[in-house]
């Protein structure tokens, strides 16, 4: 470990880094391979309102929504940690992001990698009269590879091999462990406004036929200190517990739900003042 840092610092003297691959540190409902700067508290507002399909009667999902509040910090300009609590299922989370290589101008490099863990907690009672259930049985984790390539100043491309572990799940027939395949992309239209794709891919035989997998569209409008996020998925949960293996809606019939991300950024360190 320290041979490696020892070296990604006399990289960092002798090359010149492309640039991030996505505007903010997270696409859509996923994360994307950027960290946050040292220092830098990042507080995070996530909605999703319920599926447009229950039209003027419930104002096309407008009348039912999930939150999730979360705290990201950079501890240094390659690892970011954070924490939030979602209301769906009353879930408590925590993560970590570490940046293990970046892509240089040169080529040298071609491709920014990230290493992502989180485990998440259900703090809702388990809705089961039969048996009791191991306080453990309330955990879930989530283990990622983040592969990203910025092309040009306007396209990027990020694919996401993804493991996300159930210590409970609903019936034998079901693996506790989520294997899953991610892909993403950025289009930046104009220099405030960008243009995100993602997609997980669940391979088979591993959940429920009700489940569905993820597809999230939407745009990112940045500003010095805020990056809006607007978009459209099938999916309502924001936590990869839910959003990978627990996705219900389907979009060829129209069950969709729109939602935004905001985010601000404060910085606690690295500032010097005069």
């Amino acid at each position: 470990m320290f041979c490696f840092l020892v070296f990604t610092q006399i990289l960092e003297a002798q090359e010149e880094w492309a640039g991030p691959a996505f505007r903010d540190t997270r696409i859509v409902n996923g994360h994307s391979v950027e960290t946050s700067a040292k220092g830098e508290l990042k507080f995070v507002i996530s909605h999703r309102f319920g599926s447009i399909k229950g039209g003027l009667e419930e104002f096309y999902g407008l009348d039912q929504a999930t939150i999730r509040l979360g705290l990201d910090y950079g501890v240094w300009d390659r690892l970011t940690v954070g924490i939030g609590r979602s209301s769906n299922e009353k879930t408590l989370d925590g993560y970590a992001k570490w940046k293990v290589l970046e892509q240089t101008e040169e080529g040298d490099m071609p491709l920014s990698v990230t290493l992502f863990s989180s485990v998440a907690m259900r703090t809702l009672d388990l809705d089961v009269a039969e048996r009791e259930y191991p306080f453990s049985s309330k955990f879930f984790y989530t283990y990622q590879l983040l592969l990203a390539r910025k092309f040009s100043e306007r396209f990027s491309l990020q694919l996401m091999p993804t493991l996300v572990h159930r210590n409970l799940v609903e019936s034998r027939e079901v693996s506790n462990d989520v294997l899953a395949f991610g892909a993403a992309s950025r289009f930046q239209l104009t220099k405030m406004i960008s243009w995100q794709v993602e997609y997980y891919y669940i391979l088979p035989d591993q959940l429920l036929s009700v489940y569905q997998n993820s597809l999230s569209l939407g745009f990112d409008i940045e500003t010095k200190s805020h990056v809006f996020q607007l978009h459209v998925s099938n999916s309502q949960g924001m936590i990869e517990k839910f959003f990978i293996g627990e996705t219900r809606g389907d979009w060829l019939d129209g069950d969709i739900f729109f939602g935004f991300n905001i985010s601000r950024n404060f910085q606690l360190g690295g500032r010097k003042y005069r």
